[in-house]
């Protein structure tokens, strides 16, 4: 129960601090009814994720140009992610996308697929998809709008997907432990624990830069992941952790524009 309320504690902090713009230690553990030590783990830890920067006696943000630098990074990672992912799927597959900017890289390589049928859960997703010259079938799984995650999650989505199967599942996550799996601060994971029970194969696609990230929630095991498709930042000792893990480890060879 401890570890659980820290989790949101964490997860509300991220969320108090986009919204305002700077939180104090004070502040905060009088909020959350804890200690001021307590306070400045949850910061050092967050601080240590790349969500904000520590200040004295609190937190702001992370600075616009450490951002707008480490969205270009991410952002060429991603594509290399997209074209790499793309190239495991065959013609007439039967795919299911997840939301997430990662996933949706994915789509632009989709074009000289033929037959497809895609089952998302994401607006974002089927409106890139009906862009294609060769669209293929789309199928929406329905439920509950999420506006954290932008996408549709609960009961009606998961029963809909279990009307299904799939040959592959394409997911990302905000994070990999490498002794556990992919892990998320969204706690609504069902749908994504569903989605890979009705696939044959789960490929994860995630930048290099979030592995080792231990945050909140463990969404899917080792043992429900069959490829992890990343950029060539990973780093050898993680590639081989996750090996021996009986993951599959593709490499996209990221390219930097000068």
């Amino acid at each position: 129960m401890s570890k659980r309320n820290t989790q949101q504690r964490r997860h509300k902090i991220v969320q108090q601090l986009s919204e305002t713009g700077e939180v104090t230690v004070d502040a905060l553990a009088e909020q959350f009814a804890t200690s001021v030590v307590t306070i400045r783990k949850d910061l050092a830890e967050l601080e240590k994720s790349g969500l904000l920067l520590r200040r004295y006696g609190g937190a702001v943000p992370l600075p616009q140009e450490v951002i707008s630098d480490a969205e270009k990074t991410v952002s060429a990672a991603k594509q290399a992610i997209g074209e790499q992912a793309a190239q495991l799927i065959r013609d007439h597959n039967r795919i299911i996308i997840d939301s997430g900017r990662t996933t949706a890289s994915l789509i632009a390589h989709l074009n000289q697929k033929n037959g497809l049928v895609v089952m998302t859960n994401a607006l974002q997703v089927a409106n890139q998809l009906r862009e294609l010259e060769h669209e293929p079938t789309i199928l929406m799984t329905g439920g509950t709008w999420d506006p954290h995650s932008e996408s549709f999650q609960g009961q009606v989505a998961e029963q809909v997907l279990r009307s299904y199967d799939f040959d592959q599942l394409y997911i990302g996550a905000d994070g990999i432990d490498l002794a556990r799996g992919t892990t998320t601060f969204n706690e609504l994971i069902g749908l994504s624990r569903v989605m890979a029970e009705q696939a044959r194969e789960v490929i994860v696609m995630i930048e290099s830069d979030k592995i080792g990230r231990r945050i909140p929630n463990l969404e899917l095991t080792w043992q429900q992941i069959t490829t992890l498709v990343t950029d060539n930042g990973i780093q050898k000792e993680a590639i081989q952790q996750i090996e021996k893990m009986g993951v599959n480890v593709v490499v996209a060879q990221q390219t930097t524009d000068k």
